[in-house]
């Protein structure tokens, strides 16, 4: 039990409504996905540019996209949660629809990837190493939803940058009783996956930006899956005793974050015994003038189906 009141303590106890409209409640965390949304679209339309892609495909792939990451977080927490679910299934697809799983979410979204390119004749890997940088840069900003709902917090510390968790926001193992709401501070997990996803989005455009010569299509995405599995491994450490654990044996997140730093890595590795392919070089714009006005140039990268 900590004893006294920890130096530096953060007592903030925020209200998780943003706005209220009438009868309409708007959420920081439903904002914070928003604005992340938005982060993402320009940052890899951008990136769609710089690789020769035609950046109204990112606006384009936005919907399948979206809507196949909403439904697998939502199926990742369902089955973290089966217990209760099993239970009371209409609140499987019920509102609120409290509860996701980022691991489920990027899986949904890279199946909606997949879909895409394939309906669009385009590069799979070459495509999501585009949408890298936008994604993690996200992922930082939409954490911080993270803060306003009095969630994803680890054990109780010392540290002068714990913050207080509300007793109707503990878990069984940090009752009130023990933990003194006033006095408890608690690792700001949300805060360390925000800073860390944030920082390996500037690593993930440096590298875009400044090793493009060196870089093969996918490495992005093997860099991702290393970055954020890594992260989420380190991070699953603060929640090892009551996290959704795997055969009763280790977080189900870190089993996750092993495998994709494993296939990571190895995807880097395979790409890279090999000489690097020669350049190609763009296709020259077709000439439309029977038609009374120009085409789009065909965006390299675009000819060919990979992955």
């Amino acid at each position: 039990m900590l004893r006294g009141v920890p130096l530096g303590l953060i007592t903030v106890f925020p209200d998780p409504i943003a706005l209220h409209l009438g009868p309409l409640n708007i959420g920081w965390y439903g904002l914070g996905y928003v604005v992340a949304v938005g982060v993402m679209l320009l940052v890899s339309q951008r990136e769609a540019i710089l690789r020769g892609f035609d950046p109204r495909h990112i606006t384009n792939a936005l919907i399948v996209v979206a809507v196949l990451a909403l439904i697998g977080a939502r199926l990742y927490h369902v089955i973290d949660q089966w217990g209760y679910y099993s239970q009371n299934l209409p609140a499987i697809v019920l509102p609120p629809y409290s509860g996701l799983g980022l691991y489920g979410g990027v899986a949904g979204a890279i199946v909606g990837v997949l879909i895409y390119v394939r309906r669009n004749n385009l590069p799979f890997w070459g495509a999501l190493d585009v949408l890298v940088p936008g994604t993690l840069l996200a992922q930082g900003i939409a954490r911080w939803g993270n803060f306003f709902n009095q969630e994803l917090y680890g054990p109780p510390t010392d540290a002068p940058w714990g913050i207080t968790i509300g007793c109707d926001h503990r878990i069984p193992d940090y009752p009130c009783s023990t933990y003194p709401e006033a006095t408890t501070g608690y690792h700001p997990l949300f805060f360390y996956e925000s800073a860390l996803d944030i920082t390996g989005g500037l690593v993930a455009l440096w590298l875009s930006r400044r090793q493009m010569a060196r870089l093969r299509d996918g490495d992005l995405a093997s860099f991702w899956f290393i970055w954020y599995g890594t992260v989420r491994f380190a991070l699953e450490t603060f929640r090892f005793s009551y996290d959704w654990k795997l055969l009763g044996i280790m977080p189900t997140a870190m089993f996750i974050g092993v495998a994709i730093v494993t296939f990571g890595i190895v995807t880097i590795v395979l790409r890279h015994r090999s000489p690097a392919p020669p350049a190609s070089e763009p296709p020259a714009a077709e000439d439309s003038t029977d038609e009374g006005k120009p085409e789009l140039e065909v965006p390299r990268g675009q000819e060919a189906l990979q992955g």
